[in-house]
């Protein structure tokens, strides 16, 4: 469930505090409020601690682990934008497993209906984002991008292969990618 950082050249990051400061002023935007109040509804509190700034080793901008909740990379992200879009990525998986009580990040199926819901519903895959990672492509980016980034998240689940991983996306693509509660719509 981690998430891929968009390069920017000449970036290096931030420190944790600057991190935490951004992931506040995150917490303020319509679309996190409109969030966590979705998961408090379903009976899933998200309180102070449950988003966290902390300095990672891995090249990853942020993550969601099921029961310590999301982290975001401060040496991977450096401006308010991305740290926006890392938080709804991952408030996306941390809603998932919040409506589903058997979820199993461990079933390439389940991880990959996440991955592909949380790419498709957190805007990482709008066309400017696509442009940035130097991804050109006129017609189609979206879904090919939802595609590329799911299968990266979940081939590196160490209980999927690449093929299982593959297998997993294309099985569930339909229902998760029409999947946009709690969204009316995609965003």
């Amino acid at each position: 469930m981690a998430e891929e950082p968009t390069p920017v050249p000449g970036s290096r990051g931030c420190t944790v505090e600057e991190c935490q400061n951004m992931i506040q002023r995150s917490l303020q935007t319509p679309m996190v409020k409109f969030l966590k109040r979705q998961m408090e509804k379903a009976g899933c509190v998200v309180g102070d601690k449950f988003i966290k700034a902390i300095h990672c080793d891995q090249n990853i901008s942020g993550g969601y682990c099921q029961g310590e909740g999301i982290t975001v990379c401060s040496n991977e992200v450096s401006m308010q934008d991305e740290v926006n879009r890392v938080i709804l990525h991952e408030l996306i998986h941390a809603y998932d497993e919040c409506r589903s009580a058997n979820l199993d990040w461990c079933n390439c199926a389940h991880h990959a209906c996440s991955e592909i819901r949380a790419n498709h519903l957190s805007g990482d895959c709008h066309y400017k984002q696509e442009l940035l990672r130097g991804y050109l492509k006129i017609r189609g980016h979206e879904q090919e991008c939802i595609k590329r980034r799911a299968m990266k998240s979940v081939t590196s689940n160490p209980f999927c292969s690449e093929a299982a991983a593959k297998d997993a996306v294309e099985a569930v693509w339909d229902v998760c990618y029409n999947d946009t509660q709690p969204f009316d719509r995609a965003p």
